[in-house]
């Protein structure tokens, strides 16, 4: 069992339609028929979105988004319109708000990896594959792969996993065509977004991308390299053979499967709340990604 420990009323917004909660943003729908998307400060770890919420989470994602699509606009359309408030939309939105075009998704999680961890890392230990691709002997934690590899998930419900499926399985479920555009436009933005982190001293070590059409156009859709979806090292610090510290929600992570916590994760019971020290020290991390990665300084 897992998925909200709290799940929030939506705010009603007049001239808006709520869609959908997901772990992280609302969506809603305005009068023209465009996609509203509200990124909360909410935060989920092993399944569950969890009761205490990460000050500023939700601009910092939004606003580290729209830096990105900048930098990849030449490689890929994006599906921004705006990120001006809707009209009547309280206060807070401010900056978390993005309003964007209605597209046909496509239902894969587009991710490119460069580095062995996570669940890609599981699979090696086992088959020496990821998604069905060989690798070399002798990889651990924290590995560079010889070549940045695109290892697709099937997209799953809040509170369940994503799981890694193979290319050949990616072009059965949305077609050759498809497949082959989504592996080559996310491989080619990987790499952009790569270089441009390691000139600022951070290892983008993989990512996951969502994408649909407009019309016959395949359009980058939703976040884009935040660290909700990417895994962001020190390049400083990076030594393979272990987990490496990260510009993302560890500490959270590391807090709740500690003795500290008290909580079980393999019990049905939901996460406590986070304490404050957690709390600030994550909030840090999101925002020194930010200002490590635009070279602006978050305000």
């Amino acid at each position: 069992m897992s998925g909200f420990v709290e799940k929030p009323e939506p705010v009603q917004v007049p001239g808006l339609v709520h869609l959908h909660t997901g772990k992280v943003r609302e969506l809603y729908q305005n009068e023209a028929g465009d996609l509203v998307m509200v990124a909360s400060d909410r935060t989920s770890a092993f399944d569950w979105v969890l009761p205490t919420e990460i000050p500023d989470k939700g601009r910092v994602l939004t606003q580290l988004s729209l830096w990105w699509f900048d930098q990849l606009a030449d490689l890929v359309p994006n599906h921004v319109l705006s990120s001006e408030l809707p009209p009547g939309a309280p206060a807070d939105w401010a900056g978390r708000t993005l309003i964007c075009k209605s597209l046909k998704m496509v239902p894969v999680e587009a991710v490119a990896r460069g580095y062995l961890t996570g669940s890609g890392l599981l699979e090696y230990n086992d088959s020496r594959t990821v998604c069905g691709l060989a690798l070399p002997e002798g990889l651990v934690d924290g590995s560079e792969l010889p070549a940045p590899i695109f290892t697709p998930a099937t997209k799953a419900a809040v509170g369940e996993h994503d799981e890694n499926v193979s290319y050949e399985e990616v072009a059965r479920q949305v077609g050759a065509e498809t497949a082959a555009q989504l592996r080559q436009t996310t491989l080619a933005v990987y790499a952009r977004a790569r270089d441009i982190a390691r000139d600022r001293g951070i290892i983008l070590a993989d990512t996951k991308f969502e994408f649909g059409y407009e019309e016959d156009t395949l359009v980058l859709a939703d976040e884009v390299l935040t660290p909700d979806s990417s895994r962001f090292w020190p390049a400083d610090l990076w030594e393979p053979g272990h987990a490496q510290p990260s510009f993302d929600k560890q500490f959270v992570r590391d807090w709740l499967t500690s003795a500290e916590s008290g909580w079980d994760r393999a019990s049905e019971q939901p996460p406590p709340p986070l304490p404050a020290e957690i709390v600030a020290a994550t909030r840090a991390k999101y925002v020194e990604a930010y200002e490590r990665l635009t070279g602006l300084t978050w305000s």
